[in-house]
């Protein structure tokens, strides 16, 4: 029986309070850079455990400022794995800097930490920890490696909001971790991100590059209107315009109020899934989800009819669909040559389902019966 609905990958979770919150800044003549977006920071950086929080238009700039703060020299090398979403790796060729791909763990998809210390030479500069899917990297190996050869550690958490490792926050194991607020991520606000980070030095170049270079942005300037120069600044550095506005730092504080609720939903969903598929004969899982204080982004499975499977899901209404290749596979990234043999074998056979918070109880059964239909009849497709 075919669904009479088309269940979708992703959904945003929305409701009267956005639509309430965006109202609220409508009445006031700040609909760009302002107050809400500081009241955004400061309960990000609360909620998270950070000194500070940068917001920002996404987390694609939130990577590149991570980087350019430094200046690095041109042609330096930054390690990142080979399975991830190309923001990461062209954060590194906007800063004229050369990725180096490295190879992934079979068993949860993130980067490989033998493979970073194999991949490592002496031109490296920093490492990008992606959590794939929401899935920790290994960061207690991680990161004390990388401060012993004086490395940046950024950690991309566009797959999470909220996870923890081994008590600490995803995104707090690093020296800035990068937050995605795309309309598909964990908080969703159309587009947006932020930027942590604990160190004064860096936070103060984070807000300068973020808004054009420049000494104090429009709302620093805005509440010294009362003095004779309130309206001077310097251009310091070669920034951007990557900062947050007004419009989307009301709808991120009011989705960031129920990040819990919405992080509650997702584990259960994600149980449901493993629990209607724990027997199946000719699907895996590609990580082993660990679904205390956790925060995923994705449900993935493994099948070697991958395709197959996917054409079959959507004929009976079901996205799904592959996420991610290896950045290596791609006209641009040819050039960065590298061994990668885990996400070579390993990207060919996962298959995304969908998860949402929204997703229905009757949809999730609907479509643990297609997957068990598939397995069933494996050998006819």
């Amino acid at each position: 029986m075919r669904s009479s609905k088309h269940i979708r990958l992703f959904k945003p979770s929305f409701n009267h309070e956005e639509i309430n919150a965006i109202k609220e800044v409508f009445k006031k003549p700040w609909l760009g850079y302002g107050s809400k977006v500081k009241e955004f920071e400061k309960k990000f950086s609360k909620f998270i455990g950070s000194n500070y929080t940068v917001g920002l238009n996404s987390c694609t700039a939130a990577l590149h400022i991570a980087l350019a703060i430094h200046k690095f020299k041109k042609k330096k090398k930054v390690l990142v794995p080979c399975m991830t979403f190309s923001a990461t790796a062209a954060a590194v060729l906007y800063n004229n800097l050369e990725p180096v791909f490295v190879d992934i763990n079979k068993d949860d998809l993130n980067i490989s930490f033998e493979d970073l210390k194999r991949k490592y030479t002496k031109d490296c500069v920093a490492v990008m920890a992606v959590h794939f899917a929401g899935h920790p990297c290994k960061m207690d190996k991680i990161v004390p490696w990388a401060k012993k050869n004086k490395l940046i550690v950024i950690e991309d958490c566009a797959h999470t909001c909220g996870g923890t490792y081994k008590n600490k926050k995803l995104g707090m194991w690093g020296d800035f971790g990068c937050y995605s607020f795309e309309d598909k991520k964990i908080i969703s606000t159309g587009d947006g991100g932020c930027i942590t980070t604990n160190n004064k030095k860096y936070y103060e170049l984070l807000k300068s590059f973020s808004f054009h270079g420049w000494s104090k942005d429009p709302w620093e300037r805005h509440l010294k209107r009362n003095n004779d120069k309130h309206w001077f600044y310097e251009i310091v550095n070669l920034g951007f315009k990557y900062n947050m506005s007004n419009l989307i730092a009301a709808v991120a504080t009011t989705q960031l109020k129920k990040l819990a609720n919405l992080n509650s939903h997702r584990i259960k969903i994600i149980q449901k899934y493993l629990n209607g598929t724990k027997n199946l004969k000719n699907f895996s899982l590609p990580l082993k989800f660990n679904l205390e204080k956790s925060c995923y982004w994705l449900f993935i499975l493994k099948t070697k009819k991958r395709d197959k499977f996917i054409k079959f899901l959507k004929a009976n209404g079901i996205s799904a669909t592959v996420h991610l290749m290896p950045l290596p596979y791609h006209p641009i990234y040819k050039k960065f040559k590298g061994l990668f043999p885990n996400a070579k074998e390993t990207w060919k056979e996962l298959v995304s389902l969908p998860l949402f918070t929204e997703l229905k109880q009757s949809e999730i059964n609907f479509i643990l019966s297609k997957v068990k239909y598939f397995d069933k009849n494996y050998h006819k497709f």
